[in-house]
């Protein structure tokens, strides 16, 4: 639990984007003082100048906070501290389907020639099993000192939402993954100074899989409602209605089928763990092909319900990679989008949530003298707009028709 009795810290965060600016404001406000490094000089500028390019109104009432304010600055280059916390992004090398760890590399290379006997780093990026022991690790060795001994490597994976950052940060049991219960205890310490979920101690090995076990449990459970939803079409029957049934057995819990699946973990993460064992991983393999082959079936649908159109002029709604959001990494809507437009069809894509997509009105007049709507992301503020007006899009458009697909 937090306490307000320790004595504050120096700590450096590299990156500072989704996950790690959370971290660094809240680590500002519970009174360490705070360096976050970034390579991007617009990030840094925003930092140091109070703005916050992460979207949160809870987040932006935190860097308002005039002991974040005092604790938190912002530079292009690591320097000395205590803390190292390292929350940079993986990406996924699409040829390889493996991660991309330059960015942890780079990271942990640059804070070397400031790590003094005692200094914790804490690793908070995915990353696939055995990243800390044979590709950090050795990097920290190689300049003489030992960890566990000289240096101490934690692995403490971010477990944080878009959208409730704040609530999420704070509230969720923190994973504390390390080679031995010292390491485990100073970073602890380190989280306890604002979380007030529960500490859970572990390997770091154990720590990175878990990380991915929780993303890969998500990934699998989507790709059988989608599979499901596949099969029930071609039975030309009902999917969310048959799931729905299905749902009244007290031991089933079906997820609705959707567009695909976004975000910059649940598409990734599942693909770390094949790359550490691909033998043991099919049904996780088959799983992620299954959601990643979803917007091509989607755009499927959509031809054949406008086949009968000549050069369909459609309008789609939602571009995040969910509801209530304006992240779109990884988003299926804009990859059906950007099929879609291949195949030849004229298509105004707007999302009342992304700067820069908003209606230069409205719904309604959106979709003056467009063939269809379609509904790729349902937005609260969305659906509120189609049920106030939805018979008069209707009016509005050249064939009265609005597809949803059961985000």
């Amino acid at each position: 639990m937090a306490s307000n009795k320790r004595e504050p810290l120096k700590i450096v965060v590299i990156g500072t984007g989704y996950v790690g600016l959370p971290a660094a404001l809240m680590l500002a406000k519970a009174g360490h003082q705070v360096v976050g490094v970034d390579i991007d000089e617009n990030i840094v500028r925003a930092i140091n100048e109070g703005i916050l390019l992460v979207k949160g109104e809870q987040l932006e009432s935190i860097m308002d906070d005039p002991i974040v304010r005092q604790n938190l600055n912002a530079q292009s280059t690591p320097c000395d501290a205590d803390v190292f916390i390292i929350a940079v992004p993986t990406p996924l090398d699409p040829a390889s389907k493996t991660a991309n760890l330059d960015m942890v590399i780079d990271a942990t290379k640059s804070i070397v020639p400031h790590l003094t006997n005692g200094n914790l780093i804490i690793l908070e990026s995915t990353v696939p099993p055995l990243t800390c022991r044979n590709l950090i690790t050795p990097i920290i060795e190689n300049e003489g000192f030992k960890i566990g001994q000289d240096i101490y490597l934690a692995h403490c994976p971010e477990r944080i939402l878009p959208g409730d950052i704040f609530y999420e940060i704070v509230h969720n049991d923190r994973l504390i993954g390390s080679f031995d219960q010292k390491t485990q205890q100073m970073a602890a310490n380190v989280y306890s100074s604002f979380v007030k979920g529960e500490m859970l101690f572990t390997d770091d090995v154990t720590a990175e899989f878990v990380k991915l076990i929780e993303n890969t449990y998500r990934d699998v459970n989507i790709a059988l409602a989608n599979e499901l939803s596949s099969v029930a079409n071609s039975l030309d029957i009902d999917p969310v209605a048959a799931i729905t049934l299905a749902n009244r057995h007290p031991r089933v819990n079906i997820l609705k089928p959707g567009i695909g699946v976004g975000g910059h973990c649940i598409p990734i993460d599942p693909w770390f763990i094949k790359q550490v064992d691909e033998k043991n991983s099919s049904l996780i393999t088959t799983a992620r092909q299954i959601n990643d082959d979803m917007p091509k079936k989607i755009v499927n649908k959509i031809k054949h319900i406008t086949q009968n159109i000549s050069q369909p002029n459609l309008v789609a709604i939602g571009a995040a990679y969910k509801a209530n959001t304006g992240d779109v990494r990884e988003s299926p809507s804009n990859k059906i989008v950007s099929l879609l437009r291949a195949e030849g069809y004229k298509i105004d894509h707007f999302d009342p949530l992304i700067e820069g997509m908003e209606f230069p009105v409205n719904i309604v007049e959106a979709c003056v003298n467009k063939d269809c709507l379609i509904i790729l992301v349902e937005h609260d503020e969305i659906l509120i707009e189609l049920d106030k007006h939805e018979q008069t899009i209707l009016s509005k458009l050249n064939h009265p028709l609005i597809m949803r697909f059961f985000n």
